[in-house]
């Protein structure tokens, strides 16, 4: 993090079922991203927004009897939701719909056939409408989808575009070898650079309009229509006006040996958004992606979340129940940053009263009740971008290690309830007045400390934090009841 400009951007949900956890898992991560970035003074972009073509969303659309636009306006509008309910920063809500998005599809696509990488040829696959992807046989588990294992593969024949994505073998090794964190964590980063490596196929980046009409229309071929990827990837540049607003594209996007953009996936998207994604923007003659940022899945009670078991995890059900704060936190603590994690909720509750109604919200009643009764006040306004006690922190986050930086924050706590266990300042009052208070005081510095460093991660947290320290002589109200 070292421009005066930072973008970061989420996937695109495929707005064929409401908002889960594992989305709100990545979003929040951006967003802690990027409060952090707004904190060390950087101007912003946080991206965000809807997948809304494919053939997916049109079957969809007709079983449940609406146009396919009506369709995604309604599920686009459940996802925006999720800006309040996580209490989000991102600045562009993008939806794949929009006209200008439709138009720099177009011009991307120009650019690539122009530069010699889109060709048309007839072709044979098996298509996996859940991953709207063509899967090859080796890919496939007892002959289906292993991510979407109750969906029947389609096999589809027909004549449509491709991208030459062979072409591009050793350009992205070499762009990886440049670039030796591009894909964090380093795990995930191996894996695409064997999958590289072992050779590309080319892929199809259309589909016959006929069959499917819900997509963006190819440039100069009225008969067919973008295939879902090929269309969606391009948000990350439209959404800065690409091709139209150079300066806001190179300021945020990056230039060529400068590149600037953040991209936070799950670890289905890694292919996608390290390979495919880079390909296409080589052959655009745009700049690549600055780094990717993998997380893992979250399961629900050990098994994959879906419909049929009845285990889909609903982030706004949590954040009704608990409050933001309460979800954020799990997201941000108990979740591992880039590994798969379960969620139950009998793990959730747990967790939310060891770390926020027995941890943090405890110990801020400890020390302010002590400080009120002792009339001790203590005012400390810090810099979380220049503060030498915080540049572990800072490190943890520019490292995009959310959970080791969460943790340095409840290592403070267990330190301050410790410190209060083995020197008891509410017995030491009683006969040394004056070391109690300094311990006191001490324990009211670590407080404040505290309270900036929730800042990215659990802003309303900190907000409620910072108020009673500024203002000690109010009635304490709890920051979080136990459940």
């Amino acid at each position: 993090m070292d421009s005066k400009h930072f973008y970061i951007t989420t996937t695109l949900p495929y707005v064929n079922a409401a908002p889960h956890i594992g989305f709100a898992l990545e979003i929040v991560h951006a967003d802690v991203l990027a409060r952090f970035a707004r904190l060390l003074g950087k101007e912003v972009v946080f991206n965000t927004g809807t997948d809304e073509h494919g053939m997916k969303i049109y079957e969809k659309a007709l079983a449940e009897k609406k146009t396919p636009q009506e369709y995604v306006d309604e599920y686009a509008a459940k996802f925006d939701r999720l800006n309040l309910a996580l209490n989000l920063t991102y600045t562009n809500f993008i939806r794949t719909t929009d006209k200008h998005h439709v138009k720099a599809a177009q011009a991307f696509w120009k650019k690539c056939d122009e530069n010699g990488d889109i060709y048309k040829k007839t072709y044979k696959v098996k298509y996996c409408v859940g991953c709207e992807l063509e899967k090859t046989d080796s890919e496939l588990v007892d002959g289906k989808c292993p991510i979407h294992p109750n969906l029947i593969l389609q096999e589809i024949e027909e004549e449509n575009y491709f991208f030459r994505f062979s072409k591009y073998e050793k350009p992205l090794l070499a762009l990886y070898e440049q670039h030796p964190d591009f894909v964090v964590p380093d795990f995930r980063f191996n894996e695409i650079k064997n999958f590289v490596a072992h050779g590309l196929a080319d892929f199809s980046i259309s589909r016959l309009k006929e069959k499917m009409p819900w997509g963006i229309p190819v440039p100069g071929d009225d008969a067919q229509v973008m295939y879902v990827w090929f269309d969606a990837l391009i948000n990350y540049i439209s959404t800065l006006g690409w091709p139209d607003k150079e300066t806001d594209f190179v300021h945020f996007w990056g230039s060529v040996g400068a590149p600037n953009a953040i991209q936070v996936a799950g670890k289905d998207n890694l292919r996608q958004q390290s390979a495919m994604w880079q390909a296409m923007l080589l052959s655009a003659g745009l700049p690549p992606s600055k780094q990717i940022i993998i997380h893992g899945f979250i399961t629900s009670g050990g098994a994959k979340m879906s419909k049929s078991a009845g285990n889909v995890v609903d982030p706004f059900e949590i954040v009704e129940k608990y409050g933001t704060d309460a979800l954020r936190y799990w997201l941000t603590r108990e979740m591992n940053t880039f590994e798969d994690g379960d969620f139950t909720w009998e793990k959730f509750v747990e967790n939310h009263n060891s770390g926020l109604a027995n941890g943090i919200g405890n110990l801020t009643s400890r020390i302010m009740k002590m400080a009120s009764t002792n009339s001790v006040e203590v005012f400390r306004e810090m810099d979380l971008a220049t503060h030498e006690e915080f540049k572990s922190f800072r490190e943890h986050l520019a490292a995009y290690e959310i959970k080791k930086a969460a943790d340095e924050i409840w290592k403070i706590v267990a330190l301050l309830d410790k410190k209060i266990q083995e020197t008891e300042p509410f017995r030491l009052v009683k006969t040394d007045p004056e070391k109690a208070k300094e311990i006191i005081k001490e324990l009211v510095r670590e407080l404040w400390r505290i309270a900036f460093m929730l800042q990215p991660l659990l802003p309303e947290t900190s907000e409620k934090l910072l108020a009673i320290l500024r203002n000690p002589k109010e009635p304490l109200v709890p920051l979080f009841p136990r459940i």
